[in-house]
């Protein structure tokens, strides 16, 4: 906790409302990989640049939090077509009091996270959870619960049941039948274990920069699928077992629990609770614990 850092939040808040969420999450997965770069080919042991996309710049501080709870600010003010829209700038409202609710939340996200510290952890290296993705939870429905008429999770639509939304109020409706969701889980976490595998924390970190990043492309309009919440999971099962296989397991459970919690807290809502952070702080607390408890060394997997 430090005035700088405080001060820092906020600013990076204003830009992160400024570009839009999706767009400032886009810029954390790109970050993500230059740091990866300096590290395997400068200096192993050089980790502070990572202080930019999980710090200053984090998804819980100054970029994707602070534009999901714009957004839901300019919706509560008529400014913006629904609470739910991540992707438009909001420096294109020309309204500075939604870049200053931007700014607030990141120093909310700072907050959080620092309270986060104090929760005890697992051991060394083994965090109770993913931080960052914990802390884009909390913030996210703190602000369902400032301008969201919602409530919690919403409600069904009339004659549906709760879990059976319409396409029109899905996530994804690309990436949500059973089949496609368990492809992608597959493929991402595959991907995502091999990495891990392969190249230790740079190459779960490389894992969660190539799936972030790729988010630009859904930013432009082209259905690309959202994986990161599968690719990170599975590279930290990969780095935990030594196991490419157990990084797919993983991966599948990662890609099925992001779409339960998009139909539990999205798909009925007028603001938006991010599917992939809720899964991440999940399955980041499922693999530590595991590893945690010597559960990989108790069941090995020859890849």
């Amino acid at each position: 906790m430090s005035l700088l850092g405080l001060l820092v939040a906020f600013g990076g808040g204003i830009f992160g409302a400024a570009i839009g969420a999706l767009p400032a999450f886009t810029f954390v997965g790109f970050l993500t990989m230059i740091g990866v770069a300096i590290q395997l080919a400068v200096a192993p042991e050089a980790t502070d640049f990572f202080g930019i996309p999980f710090g200053a710049f984090g998804p819980h501080t100054g970029g994707f939090a602070a534009g999901v709870a714009a957004a839901a600010y300019a919706a509560k003010k008529g400014k913006l077509d629904s609470g739910r829209n991540i992707v438009t700038a909001g420096m294109g409202l020309n309204s500075p009091d939604v870049l200053l609710v931007g700014g607030i939340f990141g120093v909310v996200g700072y907050l959080i996270f620092w309270a986060l510290t104090f929760v005890p952890s697992f051991g060394e290296g083994l965090a109770f959870s993913d931080l960052p993705a914990v802390g884009v939870v909390i913030s996210a429905f703190i602000a369902r619960f400032l301008w969201g008429t919602c409530g919690f999770c919403g409600k069904a639509d009339p004659g549906r049941g709760f879990f059976h939304p319409t396409d029109a109020t899905k996530w994804l409706a690309f990436q949500s039948s059973f089949a496609q969701i368990a492809v992608i889980g597959l493929g991402g976490g595959l991907l995502g274990g091999w990495l891990g595998v392969s190249y230790g924390v740079p190459g779960a970190l490389l894992a969660f920069g190539i799936a972030a990043s790729s988010l630009l492309f859904l930013t432009l309009g082209v259905l690309t699928p959202v994986s990161h919440h599968i690719m990170l999971p599975a590279a930290l099962a990969g780095v935990a077992s030594g196991s490419v296989v157990w990084g797919a397991v993983i991966g599948i459970l990662s890609a099925f629990l992001g779409e339960f919690f998009a139909r539990a807290f999205l798909c009925h809502g007028d603001t938006h609770v991010d599917p992939p952070a809720c899964a991440i702080a999940v399955m980041t607390f499922v693999v530590n614990l595991l590893s945690f408890l010597g559960f990989w060394a108790l069941v090995p997997l020859p890849v």
